[in-house]
């Protein structure tokens, strides 16, 4: 059985639990995680876009109901 198929046939308090370990374990490694290039690159023109009012933030409910939409 692969670890996909393991997890996949947990219950969902075990696979929230195994989650939030993996999430615990990930950010305790900050250092060792670059991000790449394209992503500074993303910030500094969604920075521009909000410095020149070309973009707008919006609170997260509405994103997912935009995100949704698009789908």
């Amino acid at each position: 059985m692969s670890v996909e198929e393991f997890v996949l046939g947990l219950p969902r308090l075990e696979k929230l639990r195994l989650m939030e370990t993996l999430w615990t374990n990930l950010s305790n490694q900050t250092g060792s995680i670059e991000s790449p290039q394209w992503h500074e690159t993303a910030l500094h023109e969604t920075e521009s876009r909000l410095a020149d009012g070309s973009e707008t933030i919006v609170d997260w409910s509405e994103a997912k109901q935009i995100l949704m939409k698009r789908r």
